[in-house]
C-alpha cells in the first residue's frame, strides 16, 4: 500500500481555460474583464469552460496585467439608510459581472478625498463616490488615472461621471405642498457644512443639499415669508435636540422641511413628545427611505429612488472601464410621497 502524500489537484489557469473553450488566452482575459466587444456566443464558451475548471483568477496576477477587478465605494458614513439603498443598487447591479465592491466609510471628521485617495492606492478599477466636499480641481486629476463616478453632485466635469437626483424639483415640490397647506412658519432643517464654505463652492455645481437649501429660500422670499435655516449634524438625535428648541420658541414653526429622512425622523420624534401632530407642525423629509413608508410612521417625503441612483452608478462605471471617455450627467426623477406627517394647517 503507498505511503505517498495525496497530491493536491493544479489549480487551473487561463491557459487551460482558453485551451478548454478553443479560444485564445487574451478572449479568455476580455471575457473576464468584461470587455467591450466580446460576442454572446464567445462569452458563454469561455463562461461554460471557466466553470467546469472551476478557474478562479488571482487578483495579484489580474492587478498586475491591468485590472483587479475591485470597484471602490466611498461613502459618508455608516448607518444611513439612504446610502444603504444606494449601496444595495450598486450590489444588483454588479450580481452578473466578475467584479466585487470594497466600501470606504468616511470618519465624521475626515475629509472626503481621505477615502478616495485610499482607494485609489489599492488600486480599485473604478471608484464611486457619494458627495465627498471636496474641490471639483482635485477630482478631475483622480479621474485622469482611475474611472471615476460621483453621486450627489451637481457638477460639470469633463473627466468624472455624475449622478444626481432632480433635488430643484424634489425641493420645489415640498414648497409648494406645504405653503399649499397653508403653512407660512416653515423652518428648513438640514446638515451642517463640515467646513466653512471652500472658495470653489458653487463654482462647478453644487452639493444635494445646497440646492435645496437654495430652493426653500427662493420660495420663501417669493411668498413674503421670512426663510430660517437651521443647521444641524447628520444624526437624528442632533434633529431631535434643534427640533425641541424650535418647538419651546414663542412662535413655533407650523412645518419643518428636513433635509434628509434621518433628520425627519428626528424631528418627528420631538413633535410627538410635545404632543403634538400633523395639523400642528407637518414634517416633510427627503429621499423616502423605508422607514417613511412604515404605517406607524407615515412620514411624507421626496423619493429619488436611492436603488436607481446606486444602479446607474455601477452601469456608468462600467461604461467606462469599457472604453467610454465623454463625461455623463444622469439625473433622477424626484416625486413627493405625501403621507400622514404633513397636513392642513389647524385653525386657530
Amino acid at each position: 500500500m503507498s505511503t505517498e502524500p495525496t497530491r493536491r489537484p493544479r489549480p487551473s489557469t487561463i491557459q487551460d481555460v482558453a485551451r478548454e473553450a478553443g479560444v485564445s488566452r487574451a478572449a479568455v482575459s476580455k471575457v473576464i474583464r468584461n470587455a467591450y466587444g466580446v460576442s454572446d456566443h464567445m462569452r458563454a464558451q469561455v463562461t461554460a469552460a471557466i466553470e467546469r475548471l472551476e478557474y478562479r483568477p488571482r487578483v495579484a496576477a489580474r492587478a498586475m496585467r491591468g485590472a483587479s477587478f475591485t470597484l471602490g465605494f466611498e461613502i459618508p458614513q455608516v448607518g444611513n439608510d439612504f446610502l444603504t439603498m444606494i449601496v444595495d443598487g450598486a450590489t444588483e447591479a454588479l450580481a452578473d459581472t466578475p467584479y466585487q465592491m470594497i466600501i470606504a466609510p468616511l470618519g465624521r471628521d475626515q475629509k472626503g478625498d481621505v477615502a478616495i485617495n485610499s482607494l485609489a492606492d489599492r488600486q480599485v478599477d473604478g471608484i464611486v463616490a457619494i458627495s465627498p466636499r471636496v474641490d471639483p480641481a482635485w477630482l478631475e486629476r483622480v479621474a485622469e488615472r482611475t474611472p471615476l463616478v460621483m453621486i450627489g453632485r451637481h457638477d460639470r466635469s469633463e473627466r468624472y461621471d455624475t449622478i444626481t437626483g432632480d433635488d430643484r424639483s424634489g425641493a420645489e415640490q415640498v414648497m409648494s405642498h406645504l405653503l399649499g397647506l397653508g403653512h407660512r412658519r416653515i423652518v428648513h432643517l438640514t446638515i451642517h457644512p463640515s467646513r466653512p464654505e471652500p472658495p470653489w463652492a458653487g463654482q462647478a455645481g453644487a452639493e444635494a443639499h445646497v440646492v435645496r437649501t437654495a430652493v426653500y429660500r427662493e420660495r420663501m422670499a417669493v411668498a413674503g415669508l421670512e426663510p430660517q435655516v437651521v443647521h444641524t449634524l447628520f444624526d437624528g438625535s442632533e434633529a431631535h435636540a434643534a427640533t425641541r428648541t424650535l418647538l419651546a420658541a414663542p412662535e413655533r414653526p407650523t412645518a419643518v422641511f428636513a433635509g434628509n429622512d434621518t433628520l425627519a425622523i428626528g424631528v418627528l420624534s420631538a413633535v410627538a413628545e410635545a404632543g403634538l401632530d400633523a395639523r400642528d407642525v407637518s414634517v416633510v423629509g427627503y429621499d423616502d427611505v423605508p422607514i417613511a413608508r412604515h404605517p406607524l410612521i407615515g412620514l411624507t417625503s421626496v423619493d429619488q429612488s436611492g436603488i436607481e441612483l446606486g444602479r446607474e452608478a455601477v452601469r456608468l462605471l462600467l461604461e467606462r472601464l469599457e472604453g467610454r471617455t465623454e463625461a455623463v450627467r444622469y439625473e433622477a426623477e424626484a416625486v413627493l410621497r405625501v403621507r400622514g406627517s404633513s397636513g392642513v394647517l389647524r385653525e386657530g
